[in-house]
């Protein structure tokens, strides 16, 4: 749209309300009401343009109003999704659909069907987060552009309209004007302001800079939200949990080419005779405080690409002992010792024994963490494994299922087959438990042995996002301290009619300007302006 020019010669965008030069009012200038001067009058597009969908659009997302819309929404989400644990802080082994439901009852489920288990990197909480940035930013633009055109563009000498609907106005004589701007320029420029003069008019100007404090946190908060949701982005934020047996070699998650063999897993505990610690251990159920857990592990670099199906070709990188607050760094991946497990079954020895006279064939050994579908003993007389819950229980149906996929409670369907039963005989076997589900059988499972393996508990992190969020903090916090322990302050004194008008007006702290004031006017032997607010709240 067409500027518009004020007498003072100065072109003003449309929708101003204040001669970014002068200070004229382009509105109603005759009016003795005080003026707004929160954006100096600027010509704040959402205020100006209002027609076609970008204006809509801008119009919306400037609105403060709306931000703080925003910003209750995330609050209220972040709230719920801290009701129950997100998915990545339950057991890795456990289905989460049964997990919630079994814990939290209904409401578990409730809150599994609605998505809150993965909230803060689902979609829509992406979205919101979208969305505050979207307005920060537009609010942002819509504000500090036309502010700083307004101050940027201010001349010395100012309307007489708008010197008289400033807060802070007043009219003095003086028998020597000169002599008395003279003083005046002299106090304000002792009291620490930049002092500019023209045509015999004074504009004395401190602590511009607090007017941007809000705009420097609106960036920092940018940032932080950038590094927030970058995030979520693959490779950009790891946090994965490893839980790795004795003996037990695999790939780091999260990690391209890197492998960590689990040598040997160490507990240690305090001794119940060291006096310091005895309290404390007998203040616990178990009667054990851990002293040290710890995982000597062995870090292997895998040369050249993967190939599907082919066994990895691996170079030692190092030895290490993971403890806790200790972890083992690699290429900013870091690896930490959180958990353990003592003693988790890991293998099962069976035989096959002949009911009537207790004679046993054969001796197999069970991987639990990955059993074979077959096995043969020998001499005619072989098992297979038809089905296997590493976690038994008996579900509502009264059928055999699994809680989770760790051994904690192992139980076998398995089909045996010896030389005088060639079709195959049933068994169900589970730990002090051996049932035949088909009717009575001639032979049996026998437990002949049980292997278990300490298991540690790690999480890979790696966090390319930490200099983006620091940085972000760092610059709103600067935008804190920038807003709040400075105050943009102006003093305008102007030569009309052989006497001195002054008028002042700040952002905050209003008693802090009266102070310079009263200083001013003393030293320049001129009248203390009025504070026209608390003139009109007198007379009220």
């Amino acid at each position: 749209m067409s500027k518009f020019k004020c007498e003072c010669g100065h072109e003003n965008p449309y929708g101003t309300l204040l001669c970014e030069s002068c200070g004229k009012p382009l509105e109603q200038s005759d009016s003795n009401e005080l003026l707004n001067m929160r954006y100096e009058g600027s010509a704040r597009r959402s205020q100006t343009y209002k027609k076609t969908i970008v204006d809509k659009i801008w119009n919306f997302f400037s609105s403060v109003k709306v931000g703080i819309w925003i910003i209750v929404l995330i609050l209220i989400a972040s709230a719920i999704g801290t009701i129950f644990p997100q998915e990545m802080y339950i057991p890795p082994t456990v289905d989460p659909a049964t997990h919630y439901e079994e814990q939290y009852g209904i409401f578990g489920q409730v809150y599994y069907v609605l998505g809150f288990h993965n909230l803060y990197g689902s979609w829509w909480f992406m979205l919101l987060l979208a969305a505050l940035g979207i307005s920060l930013i537009i609010a942002s633009l819509d504000r500090f552009v036309p502010l700083y055109r307004s101050l940027k563009n201010q001349r010395v000498t100012r309307h007489e309209s708008f010197m008289r609907r400033q807060r802070i106005y007043g009219i003095s004589k003086s028998a020597n004007l000169d002599e008395s701007m003279e003083k005046a320029k002299t106090a304000l420029i002792a009291k620490r302001y930049n002092v500019r003069e023209e045509n015999g008019n004074l504009l004395a100007e401190k602590g511009r800079f607090s007017r941007w404090g809000p705009y420097v946190n609106h960036v920092g908060l940018i940032l932080f939200l950038i590094g927030a949701m970058l995030r979520f982005f693959p490779g950009m934020y790891i946090d994965e949990v490893l839980w790795i047996r004795e003996g037990q070699q695999l790939a780091v998650p999260g990690t391209e080419s890197y492998y960590l063999e689990n040598k040997q897993f160490i507990f240690e505990v305090y001794d119940q005779n060291e006096g310091q610690f005895k309290d404390a251990i007998e203040g616990t159920e178990s009667g054990i405080v851990p002293k040290n857990y710890q995982t000597d592990v062995t870090l292997y670099k895998q040369q050249g690409e993967k190939i599907a199906g082919a066994e990895p070709e691996l170079d030692k990188v190092k030895d290490y002992s993971i403890r806790v607050n200790d972890p083992l760094k690699m290429d900013g991946y870091a690896v930490y010792q959180v958990d353990y497990k003592l003693n988790e079954f890991k293998e099962m020895s069976f035989t096959i024994e002949k009911k009537a006279t207790g004679q046993q064939f054969g001796n197999t050994t069970i991987d639990l963490w990955n059993p074979e579908p077959a096995y043969d003993l020998g001499n005619g007389y072989k098992i297979e494994v038809m089905d296997y819950f590493p976690d038994f229980y008996f579900n509502e149906k009264e059928e055999p299922a699994t809680q989770s996929k760790i051994p904690n409670n192992p139980a076998f369907i398995f089909k045996m087959f010896t030389p005088e039963t060639p079709e195959g005989e049933v068994s169900f076997v589970a730990i002090r438990q051996n049932l035949e589900p088909l009717g009575e059988n001639q032979y049996k499972m026998t437990f002949a042995g049980m292997d278990t393996a300490n298991v540690s508990g790690l999480i890979v992190r790696k966090d390319r996002t930490l200099w983006i969020l620091a940085i972000g903090a760092a610059i709103f916090m600067i935008g804190v301290t920038q807003g709040m322990y400075w105050n943009h302050r102006r003093i305008w004194l102007r030569e009309i009619n052989r006497e001195i008008w002054i008028s002042a007006h700040t952002n905050k702290n209003w008693f802090g300007v009266k102070k310079d004031l009263e200083y001013v006017t003393e030293t320049a032997a001129l009248e203390m302006p009025i504070d026209q607010v608390e003139k009109l709240e007198g007379k009220k």
